[in-house]
């Protein structure tokens, strides 16, 4: 488990909007674990210097509700880069109306590197 810190570059922030809520008022977890997939998508794609595919979400906890009007804002970090793949662990944060920040989820994404074909292909080696 990861301590209650920012880890990782912010890859995305974004507005959770009415339209993402459910009838309580509580953003879905499905739209936070998009949101969450993109961010790392960012990241390892940066990484792998090209197109990669979703392949798995790992250890994935959710810790406290998001909120509409809520700043969603995602950190990513590499935790583990293969001869394919990259581990991605992501934080999702909320900045609170009152400016409170909150880490409300996080959890461990796996893409892997594609080629032009939708193939897995060598991730490069980092300079």
């Amino acid at each position: 488990m990861k301590s209650h810190t920012l880890h990782g570059e912010i890859a995305i922030r974004t507005l959770a909007m009415p339209a993402d809520a459910n009838p309580a008022g509580d953003i879905f977890g499905g739209w936070v674990l998009g949101q969450m997939d993109i961010a790392g998508g960012i990241v390892a794609r940066a990484r792998a210097k090209g197109r990669l595919a979703t392949v798995a979400v790992d250890a994935m906890t959710f810790k406290l509700p998001v909120f509409v009007g809520d700043l969603l804002t995602c950190h990513g970090k590499i935790e583990r880069v293969g001869r394919t793949s990259i581990a991605v662990w992501v934080e999702a944060w909320a900045t609170r109306g009152d400016g409170t920040k909150v880490l409300v989820t996080e959890g461990k994404f796996t893409y892997v590197a594609i080629d032009e074909n939708r193939k897995p292909r060598t991730v490069p080696i980092d300079d």
